[in-house]
C-alpha cells in the first residue's frame, strides 16, 4: 500500500513486523509507533547483515576442522545469498522509514 492512502501506516507496520523477530510484536511501543518499529527493523536487518558478512569472512577458518570443504563453500554461498536478500530488504525498509518521515520516493526514468 503506497504512502498517503488510508491505513498505509498499518500496512507498513504489519510488513515491518513480518521482517522482525516475533518478540517485537510484544512491545507495545512498536505497535503504537510505526516510526519506532521501522528503526528497530532497520537495526535488526543491519545486525543480520553484519552476521552474514562475518559468516562469509570466517567460515573457512572456523569450520575447516568440522566439515568438508564443499560444505563450507555451500555455507558461504548461502550467506552470500542471505546478504543480498538483506541488502534489498534494507533498501525497502529505508523507503518505508523515509515515507514515515514525510519524504517521498520519486521514480526517475
Amino acid at each position: 500500500m503506497p504512502p498517503g492512502v488510508p491505513d498505509w501506516e498499518a500496512s507498513a507496520a504489519n510488513w515491518l513486523l513480518d521482517h522482525c523477530p516475533p518478540e517485537y510484536r510484544g512491545y507495545s511501543v512498536m505497535r503504537r509507533h510505526v516510526v519506532v518499529l521501522a528503526r528497530f527493523a532497520a537495526l535488526h536487518i543491519d545486525a543480520s547483515q553484519a552476521a552474514a558478512k562475518r559468516g562469509i569472512s570466517d567460515a573457512r577458518v572456523t569450520l575447516r576442522d568440522a566439515i568438508a570443504a564443499e560444505v563450507i563453500e555451500s555455507a558461504i554461498l548461502a550467506w552470500q545469498r542471505e546478504d543480498a536478500r538483506l541488502q534489498a530488504l534494507r533498501r525497502e525498509v529505508r523507503l518505508v522509514e523515509d515515507a514515515l518521515h514525510g519524504r517521498r520516493f520519486v521514480r526517475r526514468i
